[in-house]
This record gives C-alpha cells, structure tokens and sequence, in this order.
C-alpha cells in the first residue's frame, strides 16, 4: 500500500521544521505505526554536529517515548532531486525499533523511491547476534 498524501505531507511539513542552521540541509520525517497515527520528525542541528539529530531518529524516538512499538513505513523528504537515503545510524535504529519497515523517499513536489528496510540495511545487526 502507498504512503497517504497524510503521511507525505506531515514529512513536507516537519522538513519545514528543521533546524539546519550550519548545513541548510533540511530534512523532515513521517513514521507510520502500525494503528495508523503519524509521528513526525525533522533534523536538529547542533554546532558540534557530533550532536546533530537526523530527522528518522527524531520520530522514531518519538514514537517510541509515547508508547508506539510497532510500525509500518516511515517517509523521507529532503530538498534534493534525487532520492535521499538514511544514514547508516538512522538505518540501524529503523531496523532495530521498527523491522524491515517499508521507506519512502521524496521530496518537496515528489514521492521518488520506495524500497524495504532489508534492502537498504542487507545483513543487519541487531539483537538476534546478542543471543
């Protein structure tokens, strides 16, 4: 199922919220849970950039401060023409808190890619290699 022109436009509108004062790379986020809500994120900046937060983690962590635990896909947009993926640190919390969640990409007029978790993190650690 596609992501909703909801889901889409609660990412253009955390984008919108980013606060990217050294880079100006803007980037917001939309998570879907699995009941249907819309938890939303964008990037924080910080002058040691060490502590600079990613727009993915920001609703992920989000979500999961509010009780949510299980999800359905997450939308990234960012300011570029091509799609923008997330960072491997965004895509080791994506995988470890929300599984082989479907990721949308797009940008301010378009939806550009889709693919799966899986495809974007083959051969994940995660807390099966803890056992």
């Amino acid at each position: 199922m596609p992501a909703s022109d909801a889901l889409v436009s609660a990412a253009r509108a955390a984008f919108d919220r980013a606060i990217a004062p050294y880079s100006h790379f803007h980037v917001g986020a939309a998570l879907e849970t699995a009941d249907g809500r819309i938890v939303a994120g964008c990037n924080i900046e910080n002058a040691s950039y060490g502590l600079t937060m990613c727009a993915e983690r920001v609703a992920m962590f989000t979500a999961l401060a509010e009780g949510h635990r299980a999800f359905v896909r997450i939308v990234i947009v960012a300011d570029t023409e091509s799609p923008t993926p997330p960072c491997g640190a965004c895509r080791q919390i994506l995988w470890e808190f929300g599984g082989d969640l479907e990721i949308v990409l797009a940008n301010r007029e378009r939806v550009a890619a889709t693919h799966k978790m899986s495809d974007l993190l083959p051969h994940a650690f995660d807390d099966k290699f803890l056992r």
